[in-house]
């Protein structure tokens, strides 16, 4: 992690290529701690936000968590695991709060833990190789980082198809769902960087964005919008396969094949959240996604769960053959879902009890 300043502005670029700027926890801190001191100062007016890149690797804002890092403490009991997760969605509310213009430069991969410190952005910056996802049931976790609270603002029930499916989305599609400002060429970015840098003013940093964007072009993805508010609206997951099922488009039987592959349990899961958040105000989902993430890593039964069965499968051994529990959505409980949201803490507590404010 790389922390600058360049005259009146910050610059945060998350420097571990390797893994595609996956967040550690050493990474967190130092984002907290850089962007509380330059709330404070008022001599910054603004902070950018981007990812390194090395030749021959995809380019990435942030890919995600470091999922390695999750499956070993996990096993180990290690407490940081906990402190990460906490610490993260602190981080996020800071993004989504924060007093000076954030700019976030999106080029490449930004999923999961890398669309936390993106969304609450006042200027989402995209470029044609940007790719935006939510890809956490396909490894059995659910979309977190505020991922209810924004997946939940799309409009129509294009948040719960995200949310279920992780698909990924383009410029066009992002920008057309809420959840990027603006399209730059990526052959624009590094001079874009330099100018945002040398700004003077606060306003100048939307100015300059601005003047470098390009139209996006139309959503292909709002092309679906029909299907999915009829697919995706359905009352429970269970619902949702079978509309799926019921329809022989091409949209539908693409979407039902990934959707079978996902966790069951945590589409249910996924499902329900992007439901209850678009009810709440982002301190209060936040404090909801803690304990859901309690639950994904901390079975009463002391069973790993899905979570460490999905990373598992798809990051430690690679076999991409992870035996969910249940192993069918036409296996899974409505109660199953219900205790996930059941608050591992009183509200006191609860280790993010005063975000947002004293409770």
């Amino acid at each position: 992690m790389l922390v600058e300043r360049h005259g009146r502005v910050g610059l945060l670029t998350l420097n571990r290529p390797q893994v595609l700027n996956a967040l550690d926890l050493q990474s967190l801190r130092m984002l907290t701690a850089a962007l509380r001191e330059w709330a404070d100062d008022p001599q910054v007016i603004g902070v950018v936000v981007r990812g390194a890149a090395v030749e021959g690797r995809p380019p990435a804002l942030c890919a995600g968590g470091d999922l390695k890092f999750f499956y070993h403490a996990a096993l180990a009991a290690d407490p940081r695991l906990d402190e990460f997760f906490s610490e993260e969605y602190i981080l996020d509310y800071l993004v989504h709060r924060y007093p000076k213009p954030y700019v976030a430069l999106m080029d490449g991969m930004v999923m999961g833990g890398g669309m936390g410190i993106s969304q609450g952005a006042a200027l989402r910056v995209l470029t044609e190789r940007s790719q935006l996802a939510m890809p956490e049931t396909r490894i059995g976790l659910f979309p977190d980082v505020g991922g209810g609270w924004f997946l939940g603002r799309c409009p129509g029930r294009i948040g719960e198809y995200l949310a279920l499916s992780g698909q990924s989305l383009r410029a066009a599609d992002a920008i057309a769902c809420g959840l990027g400002d603006h399209l730059v060429e990526s052959a624009r970015l590094p001079r874009l960087c330099e100018q945002l840098l040398a700004a003077q003013r606060p306003e100048q940093l939307g100015e300059l964005v601005q003047a470098s964007a390009r139209d996006a072009g139309a959503s292909p993805l709002l092309r679906q919008r029909a299907a999915i508010d009829r697919h995706f609206g359905q009352p429970d997951i269970g619902g949702v396969m079978a509309s799926l099922a019921g329809d022989p488009g091409e949209f539908a039987r693409t979407t039902l094949h990934t959707l079978r592959q996902h966790s069951p349990l945590m589409l249910g899961v996924a499902l329900e959240l992007v439901r209850r958040a678009r009810g709440m105000d982002l301190a209060d989902e936040l404090r909801l996604e803690r304990g859901l993430m309690h639950h994904c890593f901390h079975r009463p039964d002391g069973a790993p769960g899905d979570a460490l069965e999905g990373i598992r499968a798809l990051i430690i051994d690679k076999d991409r053959n992870p035996r969910w529990q249940p192993a069918r959505v036409e296996e899974l409980q409505p109660q199953a879902v219900q205790e996930f949201f059941a608050s591992p803490w009183p509200a006191p507590g609860h280790p993010l009890a005063t975000l947002g404010g004293p409770r």
